[in-house]
């Protein structure tokens, strides 16, 4: 009688409204094992709506994953025309996002209405009702990654943000826990679709940057303001998350050098070609002597790298480890299901250890929180690369002698010089120069002189040269 029981238990246990959670299990637990997990989604715009779809389309993969089934009972909307479209029958819905983190039924709020306030405020109220949190929202953890890690801690909860950084490619989790047995040296990625997108349009069809954003901006991949974007703030929130989590220091957004595509024009896209580059947007952060640089900039790459591929709006990061050598991430850095799918997986990933010693759980940022290091940032006039410099000089001898001169008084070496024939009627030429490896400082010196000479006109352009090695 009792092994007939049993069996009929172990049935029930097997069936997929219960979630496919094991018997061993649910001996083990002490909370009712046979209820799903009860998700509160803040915000059901692109990726909101693509996380309730992975989750409905593929439940039973995840029940079995996680070991319990995963479903939402409560969401908050702010346009109500999204809801039909849904199929959102037993999800109980509200305009106002408090209830949700204020609802008892709730064990995870997955925060997706992206901002800095309120998204604050919302994850702090479901930390302190001791609700773990799952957001894709970079710059929440940008700006206050570090006092929500420390409220998360303290409440013995998680916060879970792999769609913040790159879309679906699962780049956090692969430098925390893939590569937690390197020294993680270096770290340099293509981090922003936007960006991507117009040096691709630029550089394969030949045209111009204001075209290419318009294009942008009506396809849907920069906003009607895209200046978030294409001035290198979005990938300056994705670098600090990164670094972070590679070197073990506090997220310091307000020390990453930004730099956005501004400066970049259509004969610099063709003139890196010329010398055997291409010209990426590309976040990028190294560990040397003790120091840490963090920088975003167009940056001109070697053709041939993987990651000189890297076209259109996709994304790919690069990562340099002490035992591993490099690897390159790819993947979709944006949209509703790619960025779900990581939202997806952050979800599994906190009803897995929902039973856990918050103790033993994996670190919000790699380390363990007293191992956070207080790393120097260093200065941009501080890092050391090749340059890539393009002056428009008057078209009369000497010139190239001139500004020859100045770069050797600054130990300036030249690895290539590219000269152009003047046009028709034209009395001034594009002369552009490669640098061997200098320190930023000395650069800005020379072209803070060659910006007094009278025989250099208009604005001189430097674009920095990595060799990704």
């Amino acid at each position: 009688m009792q092994s007939s029981l049993y069996c009929q238990a172990e049935a029930l246990l097997l069936r997929p409204e219960f979630g496919y959670y094991s018997i061993a299990h649910s001996r083990r637990s002490g909370e009712d094992s046979l209820n799903p997990v009860k998700i509160g989604l803040l915000g059901l715009g692109t990726v909101g709506g693509g996380t309730y779809r992975v989750l409905i389309r593929n439940a039973e993969e995840i029940a079995r994953r996680a070991g319990r089934g995963i479903i939402i009972s409560h969401a908050s909307v702010r346009n109500p025309d999204r809801v039909p479209g849904l199929g959102l029958e037993d999800v109980r819905l509200s305009d106002d996002p408090r209830e949700v983190v204020n609802d008892p039924e709730v064990s995870v709020v997955v925060e997706l209405i992206g901002g800095y306030d309120d998204a604050f405020e919302l994850v702090m109220r479901a930390i302190e009702n001791g609700k773990h949190v799952v957001t894709a929202n970079k710059a929440l953890i940008a700006l206050h990654g570090n006092e929500l890690f420390k409220a998360a801690q303290d409440n013995g909860v998680m916060i879970a943000f792999e769609g913040a950084v790159a879309g679906g490619i699962p780049i956090i989790k692969s430098i925390r826990e893939g590569l937690a047995g390197n020294k993680i040296e270096w770290l340099a990625g293509i981090v922003n679709g936007t960006c991507n997108f117009i040096l691709t349009e630029m550089r394969e069809k030949g045209r111009e940057f204001n075209d290419v954003l318009a294009e942008a901006q009506q396809l849907g991949y920069a906003e009607a303001d895209p200046s978030f974007d294409i001035d290198g703030i979005d990938a300056a929130h994705k670098l600090t998350i990164l670094a972070s989590i590679a070197f073990g220091i506090p997220l310091q957004f307000d020390r990453v050098y930004t730099e956005g595509l501004g400066t970049v024009t259509r004969d610099d896209v063709i003139y890196a070609e010329e010398l055997g580059y291409i010209i990426k947007h590309l976040a990028i952060a190294r560990k040397t002597d003790g120091r840490v640089e963090l920088r975003v900039h167009p940056t001109l790459i070697p053709e041939r790298r993987l990651i000189a591929s890297v076209n259109g709006v996709m994304n790919a990061i690069m990562v340099w480890a002490d035992a591993l050598g490099p690897t390159l991430y790819y993947g979709p850095g944006a949209g509703g299901e790619p960025t779900a799918s990581a939202v997806v997986a952050d979800l599994v990933d906190v009803v897995r250890t929902l039973t856990t010693d918050p103790d033993n759980r994996v670190p919000h940022l790699a380390f363990k929180p007293d191992q956070i290091a207080d790393l120097p940032i260093s200065s941009i006039d501080e890092v050391e690369t090749s340059y890539y410099i393009r002056l428009q000089a008057v078209d009369r001898p000497g010139v190239m002698a001139t500004v020859s001169g100045i770069m050797g008084d600054l130990d300036i070496s030249i690895e290539a010089i590219i000269q152009k024939e003047p046009g028709e009627g034209e009395t001034t030429v594009p002369l552009i120069l490669l640098t061997r490896r200098v320190r930023e400082k000395a650069v800005s010196e020379a072209i803070r002189q060659f910006k007094h000479l009278d025989v250099i006109v208009g604005d001189v352009t430097r674009l920095r040269v990595e060799t990704l090695t």
